[in-house]
Formats: structure tokens, C-alpha cells, sequence
């Protein structure tokens, strides 16, 4: 049988194959597509609960914070309206620069509306709802497109609101001036507490003459003057804050019975410290209360500081107008140049008998036992003191007037400063060295204020210098009248600590985080001190 030529063949095979794979792939680009409509759909409906959860998580946290996290958080809504009041004000002002009160009072408005409801909140406590808040910010919104479809001139909207910043910048300058020297007259202030206190021991000290022999008779007690035992000084016109020390100190003293204090103070307050230390017990302590007034050596021939008190311009300077000056308050606080405060220097003249004393200021804390001290190795220096460059600044240059010829060629600037408040003297050394001598010529160098300005550390930085030992920081931890963040741990290993600064801890002013160290060595149970209400 004959084959018919390829040409003339029949295609029925070829033909079928092919609609079977035409079907095929009809079938998988249906089923591709049904696939992804199906994906598409189940992503929505994955996506939907996980839209409505982060809306839900968001309103909870705006349900769960406070106020003051709702202020810091960017998506909160006490923040939206802050920064939208912030907006609105400057609006406000190129209002009314150019002559728009109808916009002006509109911004005025919705921005006492803001701030009702942040001050609301503010006071509950409480996070702003999103009911109060929602309204407000699409007002607000919309007056500020407003104002922003007015299109004032930008140059002139720049140059009153520079303006504006200056006389605000200059107002507040103003007002932290006028701050400092209300802190500064706060600080200097004496409380009515202390000043009750004060009369009512002074009355004492005049009715009851039993103590006056008393205090007669403690000038010939034998342990003034036995180098044997441990000797400190305390200058002061302070009669809570020296008996806080003494009491602190004996506290924590192994040995109280081996302590003398000496005590000076001014004749406005000798009755009354003479009435409470003489009518209180300090765990056996020797303790004698001296009158300065009393020192017939100390005039102002011989005393450079007695001479500048007398001073015209001194007088002036320390007692007249603050506002009179543009040196910072701080600067012309009276008791820089009190004799109380320099007298300091006098020590081994005031106690010629003695060799060896521990000076505290009546600001300080004792917190741990004193009496090695007496027996650190000074090597042939005066001072033992804490050394405070390791603060930020704390080095000559800091206190002194470098640029003066005579300091710049006597001293190096990035010598390290030390601090008053804690110092062990050797007394012996001191007179050796004639350090008063050396306060002398420095203090009338400083007649015109030229060398230092501030206080009695400048003249003992240079009248100590080169007969410094320092002394382990934890002897003497300061800045407990001004510094808010210090550490914890070092106070607690501090053997005294030093509320130096306005912030005293008798004062209204004190910081709170560091009064009870100063309180737990109050006599509260004296009854003068709860008629007086000493807190």
C-alpha cells in the first residue's frame, strides 16, 4: 500500500495535542490567578487585626502614661498641642503686626482653650483624652493654614520676630539676675527659727547667773591646753550649725571624752552659745566658747581685714545696693570679708600652746571618726587638706588673677586647689613658716580687689602655697549646699561632708535629698528648739 506524501498527511494527532496544552495553560494562569486574589485577600484580613492592635496598643499607651511622659513622647497629644500653641503664638504676633485682630483674637483664643486643657491635665495628673484633644488640634490646625494662606511678607515677618526673641532674651536675663540676687538675700537671710532660738538662749545667758561662773570657770580647765588630746576649732555666730557639728562629731568619735573644741564666735552671739553648750552635754567633751571681741591684739593696725571693714569703699561695695554693681551677688556677700571668717588665720596666735588642730566649718557634717587625723604624716607641711581639681576648673587660675604680674610670676596657674572646712594645721610648722605673715602681705595686696574677689580660699591659696599635703578625698566630700547629683557611695564613705554653697540645710533653701544627714544631729527634743520650730 502506497504512503501518501508528507504534504497530504493528516494532522489529527498534532491538532489534539495542541488544544490539550492550550487548555492546560488556561487551566494554571486561572489557577495562578485565583491564587493570588486568595493571598491578597488573606494579607487583608492578616493586616486589618494588626492595624486595629497597633491603633489599640497606641490608645492604651496614651491611657497608660502620664502627663509628663505624654509632654516628652512625640506621638502624644499634650505634645501635638504644645507644639502647635509654640506655632500659633508666633502667628499671633505677625497678627498683630500686621494689623489683624480678627486673626490675632481667633489665635488668642484657641491658644487659651490649649492651655486650659494641658493645665487641666497637668493638675489630675493624668494623660489628655483624646475626646479634649482632637477638637483643638483641627481648630488650631486650620487657623494656622490660615494664617499661613495670608502670605505676609517673609523679611518682615523675620525681622519682628528677631525682635521679639531679643526683648525675650533680655527679660529673661533680667529675670536671672533678679533670681540670683533673691537667692543670694535668701541665703544671707537669718530664719525667724534661728533667730528665736538665739533670744531665748541670750535671755538665759543674762537671768541665770550661775552660768556665767560656769563659763568663767572653763577658762582654767587644763585640757584647753593638754596636746595630748584632740583639739578642733569651730568659728562661728551660728548656734544650730556649730552644735550639729560638735554633736556629729562626738557621735561618731571612738573616744569623745579625748575631743576639746574651741569655739569663737562674735559678742552678739557669745551669751547664747555660752548658754547652750554649757547647758547641754556632748557625750564628756571639753568645750570653750571664746568671745573675738575679747582679742585686744587683733585691730586694725595689725589685722589688713579689720582695716579694709573701715574702708569707704568697702562699705560700699559689701553693704550698699546690690543693683549699684554689675559683679554677681555672690561676690558681695558681706561675710567674705568678716573678721569671724578670717580669722582663720590667726590660729596659732589665738591658741599659742597648742601644735596640732583640726578646723571645721560650721556648714559641715561629721560622719565617721576624726581622731587619726592628728596622726597623719603631714611631711613638714602646714595644711592637710582635700585636694578639688578634680572638679571641673577647680585650679589657681580659677581663683586668681593671673594676669596680675605679681601672681603670674610667683605661682602656676594649674596648680591644684584645695578646700577649707576640713583642715589639720600643724601649728608648729604654721609658725615656722609665719603663713599669717605671708596672709598679711596678700590681703593688703588685694586692697582694690585687683588679685580675687571671692572669699578667704584665693588669700589661703596663696599664703598655703608649697605647704599643702593632700589629704584622701573621702576625709572631705563638698558641694552639699549646691550640687543636686552627687554620688551616693561617696557620701556614705565621706568622713565629713561639706554643705558648702547657699543651699544651707537650715535654710528653706536646702536640698532636700541631703537635710537628713544634717537633721539626725538635731536636739529636737530641747524644748527651745521645738518652741522656735527649727525644722
Amino acid at each position: 500500500m502506497r504512503r501518501r506524501a508528507v504534504d497530504f498527511r493528516r494532522p489529527a494527532r498534532r491538532g489534539l495535542s495542541r488544544w490539550i496544552w492550550t487548555l492546560l495553560g488556561a487551566f494554571f494562569v486561572a489557577g495562578l490567578v485565583l491564587f493570588a486574589l486568595q493571598h491578597n485577600h488573606g494579607g487583608d484580613e492578616m493586616r486589618k487585626p494588626a492595624t486595629d492592635k497597633s491603633a489599640s496598643l497606641f490608645k492604651e499607651s496614651h491611657r497608660n502614661s502620664n502627663f509628663t511622659e505624654q509632654m516628652v513622647s512625640a506621638m502624644s497629644y499634650s505634645r501635638q498641642l504644645a507644639e502647635q500653641m509654640i506655632l500659633a503664638k508666633a502667628y499671633l504676633i505677625v497678627a498683630k503686626e500686621h494689623n489683624n485682630p480678627h486673626l490675632a483674637w481667633q489665635l488668642s483664643s484657641k491658644i487659651r482653650r490649649c492651655q486650659l486643657a494641658l493645665s487641666k491635665a497637668a493638675m489630675r495628673g493624668e494623660p489628655i483624652k483624646f475626646e479634649e484633644a482632637e477638637p483643638l488640634i483641627k481648630s488650631l490646625s486650620s487657623l494656622i493654614f490660615n494664617a499661613q494662606d495670608m502670605h505676609y511678607d517673609i523679611a518682615t515677618t523675620m525681622m519682628t520676630m528677631r525682635s521679639h526673641i531679643e526683648a525675650l532674651e533680655e527679660r529673661a536675663n533680667a529675670a536671672l539676675v533678679q533670681s540670683a540676687v533673691f537667692g543670694q538675700l535668701a541665703a544671707e537671710a537669718l530664719p525667724r527659727s534661728l533667730h528665736c532660738l538665739s533670744v531665748k538662749l541670750s535671755l538665759d545667758w543674762l537671768k541665770k547667773l550661775p552660768l556665767q561662773k560656769l563659763a568663767d570657770n572653763t577658762r582654767k580647765y587644763p585640757q584647753l591646753v593638754d596636746n595630748n588630746l584632740h583639739h578642733f576649732c569651730i568659728f562661728s555666730d551660728n548656734v544650730l550649725a556649730t552644735s550639729v557639728v560638735v554633736n556629729s562629731t562626738v557621735s561618731n568619735a571612738n573616744h569623745p571624752k579625748q575631743i576639746v573644741f574651741h569655739i569663737l564666735t562674735n559678742g552678739v552671739n557669745y551669751g547664747a552659745m555660752q548658754a547652750w553648750f554649757l547647758s547641754n552635754d556632748f557625750k564628756g567633751s571639753t568645750i570653750i566658747v571664746q568671745n573675738i571681741e575679747e582679742f585686744s591684739w587683733l585691730t586694725p593696725t595689725y589685722a589688713p581685714v579689720l582695716r579694709q571693714l573701715s574702708d569707704a569703699d568697702s562699705q560700699a561695695y559689701y553693704f550698699g545696693n546690690p543693683q549699684d554693681t554689675k559683679d554677681e551677688p555672690k561676690l558681695r556677700n558681706p561675710k567674705y570679708i568678716s573678721l569671724l571668717n578670717h580669722v582663720r588665720f590667726y590660729i596659732p596666735e589665738i591658741y599659742p600652746q597648742l601644735e596640732k588642730v583640726v578646723f571645721l566649718d560650721d556648714d559641715v557634717v561629721v560622719q565617721k571618726d576624726l581622731m587619726s587625723l592628728f596622726s597623719i604624716d603631714l611631711h613638714g607641711n602646714v595644711n592637710g587638706a582635700v585636694e578639688t581639681c578634680l572638679e571641673a576648673f577647680h585650679r589657681y587660675y580659677k581663683y586668681l588673677n593671673f594676669s596680675n604680674l605679681e601672681i603670674s610670676s610667683k605661682f602656676d596657674p594649674q596648680t591644684c586647689a584645695w578646700a577649707f572646712g576640713m583642715n589639720v594645721f600643724d601649728l608648729v610648722a604654721w609658725r615656722r613658716a609665719n603663713v599669717t605673715a605671708r596672709y598679711h602681705y596678700w590681703q593688703e595686696q588685694n586692697s582694690e580687689r585687683t588679685l580675687w574677689k571671692l572669699g578667704t580660699l584665693p588669700p589661703g591659696l596663696l599664703a598655703f602655697y608649697g605647704l599643702t599635703e593632700p589629704l584622701d578625698r573621702r576625709w572631705h566630700v563638698l558641694g552639699l549646699g549646691y550640687d543636686m547629683n552627687l554620688d551616693d557611695h561617696l557620701i556614705e564613705s565621706a568622713a565629713v561632708v561639706h554643705f558648702n554653697g547657699n543651699m544651707k540645710p537650715w535654710l528653706k533653701l536646702a536640698i532636700g535629698r541631703y537635710k537628713p544627714l544634717w537633721d539626725r544631729y538635731l536636739n529636737r527634743h530641747h524644748p527651745y528648739i521645738r518652741d522656735c520650730a527649727v525644722s
